[in-house]
């Protein structure tokens, strides 16, 4: 089967992108703040086990301190997060959402709960749930949030045409590229913000339980490449973050070294997902054209 959501673009073969006042690299912290049923198996945690004590509790750590330890690093090097956000977080841990708005942080949907993916719900209540989530977000934050990342990275072949009726405009489930793109969508409008795997907290240190000094290389050079790439045209670099992982006592002034090394540099753009998509449709979005044209 072909995918028609987007077009195959060589990066020889396109349009310079040019950031904000000359600035070369967009980059845009990505903090996963997610909510787990106590009830469900943790997806990810290796046990199937319930209550699987061991999983909960280490995110709920996440929730009461990590993601606390990120708001100060972030607020020395001047960043806004872009939260990729569980709804059920509003209810249950509505002080994050509270301090997370003094910083005027960006709300992107991010599910319901991280114990449900999306392909989990039956095909005819998705767009439900889907704007459950965009009400339940913006009732909380004060607005409705643009942009989406699936639990567990997971959609449904329906998905992006649901999240763009219901407002949504960017994704960030579709890692293809360092820059935007645009993707077809039934109605509305729809484009990726790249969101990178490869220097994900989640997936280096519980995954593949790389040293702290490890993930500090990694991301320095991952920004270095990018930087560098940015001469010749606009690049996106996303640094995807879990309070329970990159949150933990051991690791997080890795991650403040990490942010050190990256807005030291000239010409980093430090902005949030909606930002680099709003920037993107206004100066470089042509409309893809329908899934089934």
């Amino acid at each position: 089967m072909e995918n028609r959501r987007y077009d195959y673009l060589p990066a020889t073969q396109r349009k310079k992108i040019e950031w904000p006042n000359g600035a070369k690299l967009a980059f845009w912290v990505c903090p996963n703040i997610e909510y787990f049923h106590f009830d469900r198996p943790i997806r990810g945690s290796g046990s199937s086990h319930v209550p699987d004590i061991q999983g909960y509790t280490l995110r709920d750590y996440g929730a009461r301190i990590g993601v606390y330890r990120l708001m100060e690093v972030f607020d020395k090097h001047g960043l806004r997060a872009s939260v990729l956000l569980n709804a059920e977080v509003c209810k249950h841990h509505a002080p994050i959402i509270e301090e997370g708005n003094k910083r005027k942080w960006e709300w992107l949907g991010h599910g319901l709960t991280n114990s449900v993916a999306m392909s989990d719900y039956p095909l005819e209540k998705e767009r439900e749930i889907i704007h459950e989530i965009k009400e339940t977000i913006a009732a909380a934050t004060g607005k409705p949030p643009k942009g989406w990342l699936g639990p567990g990275l997971i959609e449904t072949f329906n998905t992006p045409d649901h999240l763009a009726a219901e407002g949504f405009e960017y994704l960030c489930d579709w890692a293809c590229d360092d820059q935007p793109l645009p993707v077809r969508v039934k109605s509305g409008r729809m484009i990726t913000v790249p969101y990178e795997q490869g220097v994900n907290d989640m997936r280096m240190f519980v995954r593949a339980d790389f040293t702290p000094e490890q993930y500090y290389r990694m991301v320095c050079d991952q920004f270095d490449t990018l930087y560098r790439e940015s001469e010749r045209s606009g690049k996106v670099m996303a640094l995807p973050l879990h309070p329970f992982v990159i949150g933990m006592p051991f690791r997080i002034k890795y991650l403040d070294k990490v942010l050190e090394h990256i807005c030291c540099h000239e010409g980093v753009w430090k902005t949030t997902g909606w930002e680099i998509a709003d920037w993107y449709y206004r100066r470089y979005y042509q409309d893809p054209g329908k899934p089934d044209s």
